[in-house]
Order: C-alpha cells, then sequence, then structure tokens
C-alpha cells in the first residue's frame, strides 16, 4: 500500500495549466535551452523511464527530482500525439536558442535587399520545421502540401519585407525602416501556419470530452487551435523585433559604440535571448494548450460534423468538446 502511494503520476502536470501563471512556469520549464545539449540517447532514455512510469513500473526508484528531470526531457523532445523524436530545431527546448541568431541576423543585417531576402528565408525555412513539428499529429499534411505552405510563407514574408523596404526608405525615418523584419514575420506567421496546417482546416480535427474520450471532428476548433497559435507566435517576436530597434537607434550613435564595429550582431542577438527566454514561455501561456468549443456553435457552423457528433454520443452532446491547438 505504502509503495503505491508514492508512485509519481508522469501524466500529471507538475504546474497548474488553468492559469497563466501556471503555464508560464509550465513552459519557461519545458523550454529551457540549457537540454537543447543533450544527446538523443540520454532523450531516448528519458522516453523509456516515463514509458516506464505509465505503466506502473517505477523500479528502480528514482528520486523525484530525477524523474521530473526526464519528464522535462520527454515533453521538450517528443511530439505530444505520436510520441516521435521531433528534429532538432523543431524541439521545444530551441526555440530560444534558434530564435535568438535568426532574429538577431534579422535585426542586424536589413540595410540591403540580398541581406533582407537571405535572412527571410532561413527564417522561414525554421519556422516551416517548427510548425511541421508542432502540428495536430491526427491531420497528417502531404509533401506538396507542404511544399506549397513553405513557399507562400517565404514569397509572403519577402514581399513584406522587400515591399516595406523600398516603401519606407523613401517615405519613413531611418528608425522605421528598422522594423522592415517584424513586419515580414507577422506577415509570414498569417501565411505559414495556416497553410502548413491546412488539413486540419479543411478536413477538422479530432475533438474530446471532459473524460478524454474521442467523440468527433470540428474544422471550427482547428480554426480556433491555428489563429491562437499565429497570436502567439506574433506576440513571441514582437517586444525583441519592436523595442530592440529603439535601443540600437540610440546605442549606435554613440560614438564609442561606433568605434567597435564588430560588436553589432552579436550584441543585438544577446539581447534579442533576453528576450526570447522570457517572451517564448510567455507566448506560449497565453492560451491553454487543450483548448474548448461549446458545441452550440458546432451546431450552428458545421451541421454535418454536429450530426457525427450526435451519433458518436447517441445524443448526448457535451455542452463543450477540448482539443490540442498544438505550439
Amino acid at each position: 500500500m505504502s509503495q503505491v502511494s508514492t508512485l509519481i503520476d508522469v501524466d500529471k502536470p507538475l504546474f497548474d495549466l488553468s492559469t497563466f501563471a501556471g503555464r508560464f512556469q509550465y513552459f519557461a520549464w519545458m523550454t529551457d535551452p540549457r537540454t537543447v545539449v543533450v544527446s538523443s540517447d540520454r532523450l531516448l532514455e528519458a522516453k523509456a523511464m516515463v514509458e516506464r512510469y505509465r505503466k506502473g513500473d517505477q523500479s528502480p526508484q528514482l528520486k523525484p527530482e530525477e524523474v521530473h528531470y526526464n519528464m522535462k526531457l520527454y515533453n521538450s523532445a517528443f511530439h505530444p500525439d505520436t510520441g516521435e523524436l521531433q528534429n532538432f530545431c523543431g524541439r521545444m527546448s530551441f526555440q530560444v536558442p534558434g530564435g535568438m541568431l535568426i532574429t538577431g541576423g534579422m535585426l542586424a543585417f536589413y540595410r540591403t535587399v540580398p541581406a533582407v531576402v537571405l535572412w527571410q528565408f532561413i527564417n522561414q525555412s525554421f519556422n516551416a520545421v517548427v510548425n511541421y513539428t508542432n502540428r495536430n499529429a491526427n491531420s497528417p499534411t502531404s509533401v506538396t502540401q507542404l511544399g506549397v505552405a513553405y513557399v507562400s510563407a517565404t514569397t509572403s514574408a519577402l514581399v513584406a519585407a522587400i515591399g516595406c523596404k523600398n516603401y519606407w526608405s523613401k517615405k519613413a525615418t531611418p528608425l522605421f525602416q528598422r522594423f522592415v523584419p517584424f513586419a515580414a514575420v507577422a506577415a509570414a506567421n498569417f501565411v505559414n501556419i495556416p497553410l502548413m496546417r491546412q488539413n486540419e482546416i479543411i478536413n477538422g480535427i479530432e475533438v474530446k470530452n471532459d473524460e478524454g474520450v474521442v467523440v468527433g471532428q470540428s474544422r471550427l476548433a482547428a480554426i480556433k487551435g491555428i489563429g491562437e497559435v499565429v497570436v502567439s507566435r506574433i506576440a513571441m517576436a514582437a517586444p525583441g523585433m519592436l523595442v530592440l530597434p529603439l535601443i540600437m537607434e540610440k546605442l549606435e550613435k554613440l560614438p564609442a559604440y561606433r568605434r567597435i564595429k564588430w560588436i553589432n550582431a552579436p550584441f543585438q542577438t544577446l539581447l534579442v535571448g533576453c528576450f526570447l527566454c522570457f517572451m517564448v514561455p510567455t507566448a506560449c501561456a497565453l492560451f491553454p494548450q487543450q483548448c474548448s468549443l461549446d458545441t452550440s456553435i458546432m451546431r450552428t457552423f458545421e451541421p454535418e460534423l454536429y450530426e457525427d457528433l450526435e451519433k458518436k454520443t447517441q445524443g448526448k452532446v457535451p455542452k463543450r468538446v477540448y482539443f490540442n491547438k498544438g505550439l
């Protein structure tokens, strides 16, 4: 009896995910950039421990802090739906270092068109990997759809970046021109994420009742989840890409700073990293990971899927259904 009472539930969140503060703590814990250097063998070892604990086999007994560290490694590197080891760029632990390097490059090298094109290409390539990796895995996407999403997002980012650059170079102050990268990132997010997850919008995603049982599909749930992800991604980038240009505009006028020409890109990259260490968990915590949808809205806007819901629940339709919005 004493052994049962000491079992650790590895599926139980360590933080209260119903509150913003709890979600912030959870994502700060899960996106810890220090775990990005952990080897694949160690990650697979953490997965084996989590799966063993799920089955009730908790021998040998580990200290709670050791179990929690293995849970962190598992949550940061494996897909929540499929359990597959995610590629390096798609891991949650890589969001701060990856975003820091790319955003620093976009902010430091924005003055020429070739530099804008190069950094937007790199950024959208990174975003495509992240969006695909953190999709709702129950909605498979074809290679053609992935290609269309990638090309469309990259094109939209380049059109926004080069268009804003050409227009603002004639109409706006040099300070305002520093916001070209943010305009491109925001425009691309509105294109990249919905296209990368278009199957979810077309076919709907699985929705569950409050007991976790799949009861149907919903396109509205997909639209709501993707919309929240778009807002989160833009919020993640906004402080660094909007505040840092103001800081740099002042710094670059100082004679002491201007004498050290090589410091510009490393300094901006470091500052972006400071912003992202706070903004990655903040943006991810804006909305609950498990979203909900009122079924009365489904009845109004997607009656055919609501009918399927009625059949699967034998007329006992829950008031709300729940789904994973992705990241």
